[in-house]
């Protein structure tokens, strides 16, 4: 087997697998569960009270796993996904309530444009939580080198996709009544601003 499709069985058995995404290389596994999600924060040594983010492999997929997105937050998410930003939305069910503990009625989003082989693991496991693949509050790792070694320890499986930007994904909460850039990051805020507000006309 190689790397991806340990990577696949790495995240269908609820382990931990590194895979590299649009931006900076990312601590991954299954969301279903509460289990793997608190294992991800142990090993980056994050408080458990910290959002963390869905990352699915297409919107359609997002939308199967938060149906109510459906709506005008849906709108939303077309309007700036795929792309290099991280959505705060609404989740009225509180569906993953554990990806955002002290917030369980909204859910981080991402749908990235990922490179080759982290397309076809998330091809064939629909959606994981992600967060980025270094020790809370330590620099982004732009290749598997940079990643901890005890993270890449601790993992399942790795996916090589060399060297990437290095600059993690824009974060805007969208639970209010205006936009709210948490993050600037690698997409452009004020362009995410504009498609957002073309939406309003």
């Amino acid at each position: 087997m190689g790397a991806v499709d340990d990577a696949i069985a790495g995240i269908r058995a609820g382990k931990p697998v590194l895979l590299p995404t649009d931006t900076v290389y990312g601590l991954c596994a299954t969301p279903y569960r509460e289990a793997p999600t608190r294992q991800l924060q142990r090993l980056k040594q994050r408080p458990a009270s910290m959002p963390i983010a869905l990352l699915a492999a297409s919107l359609e997929w997002l939308f199967e796993c938060v149906p109510e997105l459906r709506g005008r937050a849906g709108v939303m998410a077309r309007a700036l996904l795929p792309g290099p930003y991280t959505l705060i939305l609404p989740n009225p069910a509180s569906r993953y309530r554990w990806l955002s503990p002290e917030r369980p009625d909204t859910i981080g989003v991402r749908v990235p444009e990922l490179p080759a082989p982290a397309a076809e693991v998330l091809a064939a496991v629909g959606a994981v939580v992600a967060t980025s693949a270094n020790a809370h509050g330590g620099g982004d790792a732009r290749t598997l080198d940079e990643v901890p070694e005890e993270i890449r320890a601790a993992c399942a499986a790795a996916v090589d996709a060399g060297e990437l930007p290095g600059t993690p994904s824009t974060v805007l909460d969208l639970t209010g009544r205006e936009p709210v850039v948490v993050r600037a990051g690698a997409g452009s805020a004020d362009e995410a601003l504009a498609r957002l507000a073309a939406l309003q006309t």
